[in-house]
């Protein structure tokens, strides 16, 4: 603001002179912005209201509108430590006996304690140190050892070095598929399944003679039966065909699916790249790309790069994670199809058959052959006690069984599915103890839908009606920046809370609202030819003269506990629901999509208002952008009446001072 110095000639306060004219018309500003703010306040207050009707709306409301919502089911077991139950729509009214067998166990290992003579380990600790302090080493000629882990029958390879630590190793038996960690404390290795079930056993075991080391001083060395088998098996020459063969029948069984789930996946990519051909001078996204088409696609990208354009540089971002992932793919595959398998014909089907190629074949069946070495030495070592068993305990992981109705079932996890029924045991039963699972019709569920629908329901037709029979407000406007100033805070809430209040006092809008929807609850709806109303499941408004201020539109329940008003009365929907059910589901399904029909009428949206509101929110948005540009307009105005009155003021001080100028000169000229 500029700094202004005047009266200096006149002595006149012309600063307070020029605000008390630019008073009035700042007055018409500050009426424009308060008007402004309740079109605001407006605007909140439907935002507020629609959302709950749209919650109603989108839930409770169109849940009631299905059949299926009222079949509701209900399980009861006699002993509920044992089992839970979780009932579905599905299952049936039942009476049934179950028996818990045992249940599903991760498999778990406990480690051997790796302190020796008292020396400690922790977690950075290499297991070098530890192979030493055994006695054991890697010997000159080898740097790391292998070990093979087995889940679920993958089997993956763990290289042990020099610089292995602790921490390590157990980060590559969880990348390995197990759970795994180091308890300082008690200086041992805890390793698990990461499920349920026998399908998840595992083993761990020396790949060669330097990983069997390392397993031993690592205290997870095992030579259990499956480990001894296993090693046998490998070791007997009269199995090394059958061994090979087994391999590359896998191999290939494995290579063959990798290549279908790769071209799965490549033409996956292709379609996502469709979305932006237009870019790509038609590139033929039916088939793989070829060299010509992905230079297309990646010189587009690097136009895109630099790019400022907001649209543009989240393309790029898509389609540079687009290329890694296609790249990726395509090398994969590429080196299956060019180095590991060739086509071998086709079947009776006219599928393609596949084989491995010689190279890859004989890579296998070396590599076989290198194992069944292994195995040999390493059975020998065992066998005479050069390489021991340090395991503490080793659980196999079991799968749960249970008997129902004399059926006996398993599975992985302690969560059976059967016939609609989800049961989670949790213990097995005592011997001879017989658990009942009865399922019925579950009528407290029916009777707390509809209880929790009139709940919503009356919420809001409560609101409404306190919105629309609100007091005026006529006397009270928002106040200006100023005003609140010379008001306490509590006092300035109060002042604005009336207004808020009564900001849709006799709303058209809100009055059909509200009207339609208590019209729709008021109807009757049509059942098995005969015409039911709400009070014939003794359901009601309370009369004019018992229901409290702005509640008179709000359904109470007979019977309910929960109503002070209506506890006292025979409860008739409850009875309605054990005696005859499907008049209940078809009056309320039918009384739900009558209700849902007419909000969807309402929330249609138009040229004034979005999908889904009940008002004119785009009206409104725009009467709110042209509040804008108004007190814009009228201030502009202010400061040019305001900068006119400056000048004009201004003028006249300069003319006094020459006047006075002039005067002093002829006073001098006459010896003045």
């Amino acid at each position: 603001m500029a700094m202004r110095l005047s009266g200096l000639m006149s002595g006149m306060d012309t600063e307070s002179i020029i605000q008390e004219l630019v008073m009035v018309r700042r007055t018409k500003v500050d009426n424009t912005k308060k008007a402004q703010t309740k079109h605001q306040w407006k605007q909140e207050a439907w935002k507020d209201l629609n959302s709950q009707v749209l919650k109603l709306y989108n839930g409770a409301l169109s849940n009631m509108r299905f059949e299926s919502s009222f079949m509701k089911k209900t399980t009861k077991v006699s002993n509920p430590n044992v089992v839970s139950v979780i009932t579905g729509e599905n299952a049936m009214n039942s009476v049934q006996n179950l028996q818990i067998e045992r249940l599903a166990k991760s498999a778990y290992m406990t480690g051997g304690e790796l302190k020796n003579a008292g020396e400690e380990y922790k977690g950075s600790s290499k297991v070098m140190d530890i192979l030493a302090a055994n006695g054991l080493d890697f010997g000159e000629d080898s740097e790391s050892g292998n070990i093979n882990i087995t889940v679920n029958g993958e089997t993956k390879t763990i290289t042990v070095g020099k610089d292995t630590t602790i921490n390590g190793f157990v980060r590559d038996l969880r990348d390995a598929g197990l759970n795994a960690s180091f308890d300082e404390k008690n200086q041992r290795l805890f390793i698990s399944s990461k499920s349920t079930g026998k399908d998840q056993n595992f083993t761990i075991m020396g790949g060669d003679v330097n990983g069997c080391k390392a397993l031993q001083a690592l205290g997870i060395s095992s030579y259990g039966a499956t480990e001894k088998a296993y090693l046998e098996r490998l070791a007997d020459p009269a199995n090394t065909d059958t061994i090979i063969a087994e391999r590359l029948a896998t191999v290939k069984d494995n290579l063959v699916a990798k290549k279908a789930e790769l071209t799965t996946e490549q033409q996956s990519k292709l379609k996502q790249l469709d979305a932006y051909n237009a870019l790509f001078d038609g590139v033929d996204t039916t088939k793989p790309l070829s060299e010509e088409d992905l230079e297309k696609v990646k010189s587009k990208l690097d136009s895109m790069k630099s790019s400022t354009n907001a649209t543009e540089k989240a393309a790029y971002k898509e389609l540079q994670s687009w290329v890694d992932d296609y790249n990726k793919i395509t090398t994969e595959l590429d080196d299956i199809v060019a180095n590991k398998l060739e086509e071998a014909g086709t079947d009776e089907n006219g599928n393609t058959v596949y084989q491995l190629t010689e190279e890859h074949k004989n890579a296998v069946t070396e590599q076989v052959e290198k194992e069944i070495a292994s195995a040999t030495e390493l059975k020998n070592l065992y066998d005479t006690g050069a390489l021991k068993s340090t395991v503490e305990n080793k659980i196999e992981g079991d799968d749960a069984r249970i008997s129902l109705n004399g059926v006996n079932f398993e599975s992985n996890s302690n969560t059976f599915e059967i016939n609609g029924l989800t049961l989670t045991v949790n213990a097995t039963t005592a011997q001879n103890e017989v658990v009942t699972v009865t399922t019925e019709d579950d009528t407290a569920g029916i009777y707390d839908m509809v209880k929790n629908f009139f709940k919503e329901y009356n919420t809001i037709i409560n609101q409404m009606d306190k919105l629309y029979n609100a007091d005026a407000a006529k006397d009270f406007e928002p106040l200006t920046e100023e005003e609140k100033e010379e008001m306490s805070e509590s006092a300035v809430e109060e002042w604005e809370k009336k207004i808020k209040d009564a900001i849709l006092r006799k709303d058209s809008t809100l009055g059909t609202v509200s009207s339609a929807m208590k019209e729709i609850m008021m109807s009757g709806v049509n059942v098995n030819g005969k015409t039911m109303y709400l009070s014939d499941f003794g359901i009601e408004t309370l009369s004019y003269f018992i229901a409290g201020e702005n509640e008179k539109g709000a359904y109470h329940i007979d019977g309910d506990p929960d109503d002070a008003a209506t506890s006292g009365n025979a409860d008739k929907l409850k009875s309605m629901i054990a005696s005859d059910p499907q008049s209940v589901v078809s009056f309320f399904t039918g009384l739900s999509r009558n209700l849902y029909s007419k909000l969807s009428d309402l929330m249609r949206g138009t040229e004034y208002s979005s999908s889904y509101t009940l008002y004119d929110d785009k009206r409104m948005k725009e009467e709110y952008n042209d509040y804008n540009s108004k007190i814009a307009e009228l201030e502009d105005k202010l400061n040019d009446y305001e900068d006119n009155w400056y000048s004009k003021f201004a003028a006249m001080e300069t003319a006094m001072a020459k006047l006075q100028s002039n005067a002093s000169a002829v006073t001098s000229l006459l010896g003045g």
